[in-house]
C-alpha cells in the first residue's frame, strides 16, 4: 500500500522527488500524482499528520478499488530497536501489526516481516572485519539480561548473572551463571573459563570497558588478582 502520509511528510521537509521515490519504494508517477492530489485538496502535512493512509486514499481517490498490497515496515526504526536489550523481532512485528490496523493498512506476515528486515540489515551493517589469530584474544562480559535458578530442595527462586566469554577467532564460547557480579564472581568466571579453554589468551576484551592485556604494567590490581587465579 502506498504510504500517502510519508510522501506528504517528506515533501513538506523539502526532500526531492527522486529521494521520496527511493524512501517510499514507489514510482515517480505515484509520487507526482499524490502530491498533485494533496495540492488539489489543500492537504498540507499539518492536516495529513492527523489522518490515516486509508483516509487520505479515500479523499484523493474516492470510489477507486484498492489493489491488494501490504505495508512495508520501517526497517530503519526496527534496526534501532533491535539494539535495545530485551527487544525481539516478534515483539516489533506485533507492534507493526497494531500500527497497520490503526492506519487501516494490511501488515506483512511474520516470515515476510523478518525477511524484509534481514535484507535491510545486510545492507545497513557497514562493518570492518577484525582478523584475530587463534587463541590470541577473548571477549568477556556479563549478559544484558539476568536469569534465574531454583533451589531443588526449597524451590526458592534466585536471580543469576550470566558471564559470557568467547574466543575471538573461533567464536568458541563459555557461559556460566553466578549469584552476583562482584569481583570474586568476575575472577572465578575468568579462572573457570581459562580452565575450560585449556589456556589463557594474550588479550581480553570487554564490551563495556577497555581492552586489557596480561601485563603487570596495565591494570595492576586486576592483573595481580587474575595472575593468582591463573596459577591455581
Amino acid at each position: 500500500m502506498t504510504d500517502y502520509r510519508e510522501i506528504i511528510r517528506l515533501n513538506h521537509q523539502g526532500v526531492s522527488g527522486r529521494d521520496i521515490v527511493k524512501s517510499c519504494s514507489c514510482s515517480r508517477n505515484t509520487v507526482a500524482r499524490i502530491l498533485g492530489k494533496a495540492r488539489e485538496h489543500g492537504v498540507t502535512w499539518s492536516k495529513a499528520e492527523g489522518m490515516t493512509n486509508g483516509e487520505l486514499r479515500e479523499l484523493f481517490f474516492p470510489g477507486v478499488a484498492v489493489p491488494f498490497s501490504r505495508t512495508r515496515p520501517d526497517c530503519e526504526r526496527i534496526h534501532r530497536e533491535m539494539g535495545k536489550s530485551g527487544v525481539t523481532l516478534t515483539l516489533l512485528w506485533q507492534e507493526y501489526c497494531e500500527e497497520c490496523r490503526r492506519n487501516g493498512d494490511i501488515p506483512l506476515m511474520y516470515s515476510q516481516f523478518c525477511l524484509c528486515y534481514q535484507r535491510y540489515a545486510r545492507g545497513a551493517n557497514a562493518t570492518m572485519r577484525m582478523v584475530r589469530k587463534p587463541g590470541e584474544s577473548a571477549e568477556v562480559d556479563w549478559g544484558g539480561q539476568k536469569g534465574f535458578w531454583l533451589d531443588p530442595e526449597t524451590g526458592e527462586r534466585f536471580e543469576a548473572s550470566i558471564f559470557v566469554g568467547v574466543l575471538s577467532s573461533s567464536r568458541y564460547a563459555y557461559v556460566e551463571a553466578f549469584p552476583s557480579q562482584n569481583q570474586e564472581s568476575w575472577l572465578n568466571a575468568h579462572a573457570n573459563m581459562f580452565r575450560y579453554f585449556g589456556g589463557v589468551p594474550r588479550i581480553l576484551m570487554n564490551i563495556t570497558q577497555r581492552e586489557s592485556r596480561l601485563s603487570p604494567k596495565r591494570e595492576p590490581r586486576f592483573s595481580r588478582n587474575r595472575a593468582a587465579y591463573i596459577q591455581k
